[in-house]
């Protein structure tokens, strides 16, 4: 008897400790503008990462923007300027997939104030030999070197060698497979390409047109073995159909799940690919710039 009555509070703790989790409806993943949220009397801003209850009210200000993430793990933009209702907002929402919010919580906590704040005070931790080139690519050292997706984006320092560039592609063997010429800091390649497609690994060089001795460090590019790429896909199935369609926060969120598996390459396309579906949230530029600090591939 006595046991069945610690069961019965157990439970009923239980079924209050998830009554109060219900209340709330949505967590903020990215914040543009002068927005504001209405929670009990007064109007307080939105934060990143804050929680937005079911009574809550907010208003949208002129170019603003909100990236929101449901409880049931369905991401939301929010674009029109405006007052809302969340209870509106979540009554809206179809489907969701639970498995989302480990990489949104890994993506709130990884962009934290907290953790932004020891990153600026100590710096990440850089190499040495890619600091003495003139040219500093923002690739990842080679136990990050794999790569998920057909398309790379290789984006280098510009600020110590000018343009124009001459990018040299090559295989394990030195066998040169492209020599692309560039004025920009970046190019994108497809792994798919008939000169790529049968490569397991490819390195990337980059150096100035006007003078070759200025140079980058030599960084690879390795695809990833079968078995790691099915271990891949069998998580990202997990969250594809909520994250499918063309969106800056989808393509926000794709960033945080490749960096949590250590697709570092990966998540710089899905960087770039955000910023420029939304060029003017400038919260997506400011996380893109922590990822690279937080993993040595950009000075703080």
């Amino acid at each position: 008897m006595k046991m069945l009555r610690i069961v019965i509070v157990l439970g009923l703790i239980a079924y209050m400790g998830d009554g109060y989790s219900q209340d709330v409806a949505f967590k903020v993943m990215a914040n543009k503008g002068t927005n504001e949220v209405k929670s009990g009397d007064s109007w307080q801003p939105i934060k990143t990462g804050a929680s937005l209850k079911l009574g809550d009210e907010l208003k949208l200000a002129d170019n603003g923007y909100l990236g929101l993430i449901h409880v049931t793990g369905k991401p939301v933009e929010v674009k029109k300027a405006g007052p809302y209702k969340v209870a509106d907002l979540a009554a809206e929402v179809k489907g969701g997939s639970s498995a989302l919010n480990k990489y949104t919580d890994f993506i709130l906590s990884s962009n934290s104030d907290d953790k932004k704040g020891k990153l600026g005070a100590t710096g990440a931790v850089h190499r040495d030999i890619a600091e003495a080139k003139a040219i500093k690519l923002m690739l990842p050292e080679n136990q990050h070197s794999g790569v998920y997706n057909n398309e790379a984006v290789i984006t280098w320092d510009a600020s110590k060698v000018k343009g124009p560039y001459v990018v040299t592609l090559s295989n394990m063997f030195e066998d040169q497979l492209a020599k692309i010429e560039t004025a920009e800091n970046s190019i994108k390649i497809n792994l798919n390409d008939p000169k790529f497609v049968n490569e397991t690994g490819i390195f990337v060089d980059v150096r100035s047109k006007a003078d070759p001795a200025q140079s980058s460090k030599m960084h690879l590019i390795k695809k990833l073995s079968p078995e790691a790429r099915a271990k891949v896909q069998k998580s990202l199935n997990e969250i594809m159909g909520e994250v499918s369609e063309q969106t800056a926060l989808n393509k926000f969120i794709l960033a945080g799940f490749y960096e949590e598996q250590g697709l570092f390459i990966d998540a710089i396309a899905a960087y770039e690919e955000a910023i420029k579906l939304a060029p003017d949230v400038t919260y997506y530029q400011e996380t893109y710039s922590d990822f690279l600090i937080r993993h040595g591939l950009k000075k703080p």
